[in-house]
């Protein structure tokens, strides 16, 4: 599905220097690739994660979501709200390869590719390798790509920075797109709820409703002394994406200072065995990407975020270089246990390697990557 009143032929050229940016987003990617490859889970509600006591939702297909099944989910709560709900292991294999295969579509169209996650990217298709100038069109060639050779769906937003194209692939989810236009993106934003700024859960939610923030135009009355004494350092990205301004380029290829993964869950979480599982999950997540950059690091470093929007990190150093997943996750979960029991439920966790290897020298480099595992 194509927002009619917002995809007419593209993003104009008249502002000199703006950018063309695509957001794909696969649609339910796990629960999809588990869809697509038995036949009997089709049109039933599926999450991907373990279904114990202490089982947590990787990832819910859009019939599970229908009775409010997320993902970071305890899977007892999920069960109790969908009786039929079917439980798959994850098969990380497949989902990587399914991964490549898009990456591979992407990368047929710009070499400015940024992966967030196996199923997600930005693109940077100012300049096209095919030439084709229509990001709008480009957007849809990708999509009618990923079907064709995956059997998968995408969605997609067309904007002119990052932050709107973001919004703007969940706006026709699933299986949709949606284009916000240079000149419209104060507007676009000012009439979003709140809670579908990235980064803004129920907690912040909850704060911002009882400051009178319940709209992004309402954010944007704020200026940004009052956002600072409410919301830290949250407050400048809040003040920009209130009018719809980043600046941020797409990075592809940036040499990393770190690898890692994090994920906002959609509701706080403070069981110990729930974060024990959701350690688990990311533990998968990320090492995965770090075979896949091949990167060797020292210190594995765990950050999360409470619900007071205060971050706390715990690192471990080695001598040598971490080179087995076993080591990685023995270090994570020490890191885990010394932080438990925490003060207050947190809203997110992230996992990363750093101090890491890069080949003739190990002088600092300037870029870092993280993976966002939403």
């Amino acid at each position: 599905m194509v927002d009619d009143a917002r995809r007419d032929d593209e993003l104009p050229d008249e502002a000199v220097g703006l950018r063309k940016i695509i957001h794909v987003d696969m649609d339910a990617f796990f629960a999809s690739v588990e869809q697509r490859d038995d036949p009997d889970l089709r049109g039933k509600p599926v999450a991907v994660g373990g279904s114990g006591g202490r089982g947590v939702v990787a990832a819910a297909s859009y019939e599970a979501r229908k009775f409010g099944v997320k993902s970071a989910m305890p899977s007892v709560t999920a069960k109790r709200l969908c009786p039929d709900l079917i439980f798959v292991k994850h098969r990380f294999d497949a989902y990587k390869e399914a991964s490549r295969q898009i990456r591979a579509i992407f990368e047929h169209h710009t070499p400015h590719v940024e992966p967030l996650s196996l199923d997600e990217a930005y693109l940077d298709v100012t300049e096209d390798r095919l030439g084709i100038g229509s990001a709008t069109r480009i957007a849809e060639l990708i999509r009618q790509e990923i079907r064709a050779k995956t059997q998968l769906t995408a969605s997609a937003g067309i904007s002119y920075n990052k932050f709107l194209a973001k919004i703007a692939s969940d706006q026709n989810k699933p299986n949709g797109m949606f284009v916000v236009r240079p000149g419209e993106g104060a507007d676009f934003v000012a009439g979003l709820p709140i809670r579908r700024f990235h980064g803004v859960g129920p907690k912040a939610e909850e704060k911002m409703k009882r400051l009178g923030i319940e709209t992004g135009g309402d954010l944007a009355t704020k200026d940004i002394a009052f956002l600072r004494a409410n919301f830290g350092s949250f407050a400048d990205y809040l003040y920009r994406a209130a009018r719809g301004i980043d600046l941020r380029p797409v990075r592809a290829h940036r040499v990393r200072k770190s690898v890692g993964g994090e994920r906002t869950f959609s509701e706080d979480i403070s069981s110990g065995s729930v974060l024990r599982e959701t350690l688990e999950n990311t533990i998968g997540y990320v090492w995965d990407s770090i075979e896949r950059t091949k990167a060797r690091g020292r210190t594995v470093t765990l950050k999360v975020k409470f619900n007071d929007f205060k971050n706390m990190t715990r690192s471990k150093s080695v001598t040598h270089w971490i080179e087995t997943k076993e080591e990685w996750a023995g270090l994570a979960r020490e890191l885990l246990e010394e932080a438990l029991p925490l003060p207050m439920s947190i809203r997110l966790m992230g996992l990363t390697l750093s101090n890491l290897d890069h080949g003739e020298d190990d002088s600092p480099k300037e870029d870092s990557a993280q993976l966002s595992l939403l």
